[in-house]
């Protein structure tokens, strides 16, 4: 939730996770894929950042390809799916802004709106748009940055937590700068995104999005928890971090003598599978599958979800998150974009909450999806361990990238 950041033959198809084997005419930018290599590049990076359990779910021309490794629960040997849950943290923000745009689509709210209008109490709400929530450009200080944000979830893990908790704690601390002047990636914008849409809508957002969103994809996996659940529902994963919740809350690193415990096995990880996600439900509170998300990516990307002005609104909110970098990583409407290679771009978003962290993009010039979740946070080196994996999974789809 908190960061966001990156063809076989059917003889090779049988015994192996692998979904699907066809042949497509040539593209030049994308590899063959060979099953066998796909998975062993999953398990390897896996290894490497002490994951416990990973998913990776790949759809392309050539076909699907999926490797699910490790174990969902640590002392057990059930390795994950394609049908596995799991927390998809801040990828729930896609939701969210796809709700706001399907408002606006109707009329119902304009992306020039304040604040105000809509929510009361909100710093300079007058002077803040839908917009700039959308765009991370508010410059409110993000909640769950906040120390005694961390410590309050630690001391009591399941608490059923409001919206309106998260924003007072928001709007204790001053400011980070004028409303439009930067970017800054922040769980406060889609806290009250959040509010913004149950008002308009007028329904709560877990049946907003149950009919407006996951009906009409297909998203039969995908759920919004009530505030007092903290169950996932089965098939599922655990999800494990090293220490506190502020190291993931915070960017915080992991301190040398703990990294050496963690590698020398001496420090076990967190199980953080039923820390109640109401802190972050707007913002990062879904729970869904590595299928659902590689069915819900693609649809957004490809226009199925907007009606055609919408979509082109929406592909065209893109903005540099660096103003000195105007061709580096681009943050839109709850959307990034980045370029990896001269053929090679995706539509993405991540998702990272102790105890998860993912990763689901499109590339529609390509026709290639790519989802990756993992049960572990951060990596020993403060890596967050699904992003991590996705330059190692890249190289195996594209022939020429810029690292």
């Amino acid at each position: 939730m908190i960061r966001t950041a990156r063809l076989a033959s059917l003889a090779m198809c049988v015994g192996l996770v692998f979904a699907g084997c066809s042949s497509t005419e040539s593209n030049p930018a994308l590899k063959p894929i060979d099953p066998t290599s796909f998975r062993e590049v999953v398990e390897k990076a896996a290894k490497d950042l002490f994951v416990p359990g990973a998913m990776v779910v790949l759809r392309t021309p050539q076909g699907d390809f999926e490797a699910g490794v490790g174990t969902t629960e640590l002392g057990a040997q059930t390795p994950p799916s394609g049908d596995t849950h799991f927390r998809i943290a801040s990828n729930t923000k896609t939701f969210t802004s796809a709700l706001i745009v399907l408002l606006a689509q109707e009329g119902r709210l304009a992306f020039s709106d304040p604040v105000s209008k809509y929510v009361r109490g909100v710093p300079d709400g007058e002077n803040i748009s839908i917009a700039q929530l959308l765009t991370m450009r508010s410059g409110l200080f993000n909640y769950t940055a906040a120390t005694e944000f961390a410590e309050a979830l630690d001391a009591d893990p399941a608490k059923a937590w409001t919206p309106q908790e998260g924003l007072a704690i928001a709007f204790s601390h001053p400011r980070e700068f004028a409303p439009g002047a930067e970017y800054e990636y922040n769980n406060t914008n889609f806290a009250l995104l959040g509010l913004i849409a149950e008002k308009v809508g007028g329904r709560p957002l877990a049946e907003q999005f149950r009919e407006r969103l996951f009906g009409p994809v297909g998203l039969t996996q995908t759920s919004i928890p009530a505030a007092d659940d903290t169950s996932i529902p089965p098939p599922s994963s655990h999800g494990y971090m090293y220490g506190d919740s502020g190291y993931a809350l915070r960017d915080e690193q992991y301190p040398p003598d703990m990294v050496a415990a963690i590698r020398a096995g001496t420090l076990q990880p967190v199980d953080y599978t039923n820390q109640n996600p109401s802190y972050a439900t707007a913002a990062g509170g879904a729970i869904s599958t590595a299928h659902d998300l590689a069915t819900w990516i693609k649809a957004l990307v490809s226009g199925t979800v907007f009606n055609a002005d919408f979509q082109k609104q929406w592909l065209n909110s893109l903005q540099a998150e660096d103003p000195a970098a105007p061709d580096g990583q681009k943050y839109g409407y709850g959307i990034s974009y980045q370029r990896f290679g001269p053929k090679a771009a995706m539509y993405y978003h991540g998702g990272e909450l102790p105890g998860f962290n993912s990763f689901m993009g499109h590339d529609p010039d390509n026709d290639v999806t790519l989802v990756i979740w993992t049960n572990l946070t951060l990596s020993p080196d403060d890596q967050t361990t699904a992003n991590a994996m996705l330059p190692k999974i890249l190289k195996e789809v594209y022939t020429e990238l810029n690292f």
